[in-house]
């Protein structure tokens, strides 16, 4: 079939039914690469994590083999997490918003954009689960970026970088061009949290960023450029805040609870002090990809929201 003849709406479809199957082989990443002794090929065949039963085809269908199995394994019943639908239902919408975004005109920045949304959510699985960002995604992203900047410069369209090599007129960016900002975005992603961690653990004495982020934020910069990556962290960071205050307000109310449970007071003042210690452990990676795949996708639609954009090009 040849599938570039479809309609557009045809091809959203398309192209979101396969990110179906793509997510579920993201599930398969984000349970195995943190796992001693496994890869994403070791063992060969899907597995029930908890009896170890090699899964049949039926059981493997996205969504809804989760749907019918009422979310249990049909041999232990062991209850399969809601991470898995849910990774398999977000790799499809995702996948779906870039065919509609890209396709047909632009198959080459479709793979681009797909692929990195891939990576961006096995590292934000990955790290909500055990706080560490596989070196597979973001080492991997720092080889790939300059791999898919050649092949796809326009990829870093709109840079100034591109703009002062090729000239202001040019209607295209060159590979030399597009080569230069993406290696330009990996040093100024990397380098920027580098610096902030260096900063924050002067001020408060503790390890104030992970260098599994400084790694994914330098990959990133790799495929948006140095001046889009400063807005990716802007936008990471005022997630990460707005989830972090959310996160302590959950400690804060259970702990109110656990001292009306057992008919006790308890002060105030020592509730929000442990809230605010227990809340601000969040990872930072998810909110890192959260921004990077923002001004991936809609870099244009982002910077418009940006009173000072002039600032922060792409």
């Amino acid at each position: 079939m040849n599938w570039f003849q479809l309609s557009p709406e045809a091809l959203v479809v398309y192209w979101g039914a396969l990110g179906l199957f793509v997510g579920s082989f993201l599930n398969v990443a984000i349970h195995r690469l943190p796992l001693e002794g496994e890869t994403v090929s070791k063992p060969r065949r899907s597995r029930c994590p908890k009896c170890k039963t090699t899964l049949t085809w039926k059981e493997n269908i996205p969504v809804l083999s989760w749907v019918v199995q009422l979310g249990r394994c049909r041999t232990c019943r062991w209850p399969i997490p809601w991470r898995y639908p849910l990774v398999e239902t977000l790799t499809a919408c995702l996948w779906a918003f870039i065919a509609w975004r890209t396709l047909p005109e632009r198959f080459d920045l479709c793979l681009v954009h797909t692929l990195v949304l891939s990576g961006l959510i096995v590292a934000t699985f990955v790290d909500f689960a055990c706080f560490e960002i596989p070196d597979e995604i973001s080492i991997g992203g720092m080889v790939v970026a300059p791999i898919a900047s050649l092949l796809v410069p326009d990829l870093h369209a709109g840079s100034p970088i591109a703009a002062w090599i090729d000239g202001e007129n040019a209607l295209n960016v060159s590979r030399a061009a597009a080569l230069l900002t993406c290696f330009l975005g990996m040093a100024v992603g990397g380098g920027v949290l580098i610096v902030i961690g260096k900063v924050g653990t002067a001020l408060y004495g503790r390890d104030a960023m992970g260098f599994g982020d400084v790694k994914l934020l330098a990959a990133g910069g790799g495929f948006v450029g140095p001046g889009a990556v400063l807005l990716a962290l802007m936008i990471g960071a005022l997630v990460a805040s707005i989830a972090g205050l959310g996160n302590m307000l959950r400690f804060f109310v259970l702990l109110r609870r656990r001292y009306s449970a057992r008919g006790r007071s308890g002060r105030i003042g020592r509730s929000l002090q442990v809230a605010r210690i227990a809340g601000r452990y969040l990872p930072f990676g998810p909110y890192l990809a959260i921004g990077i795949g923002i001004v991936l996708t809609a870099w244009k639609d982002v910077a418009g929201w940006i009173p000072l954009q002039a600032l922060w090009p792409h």
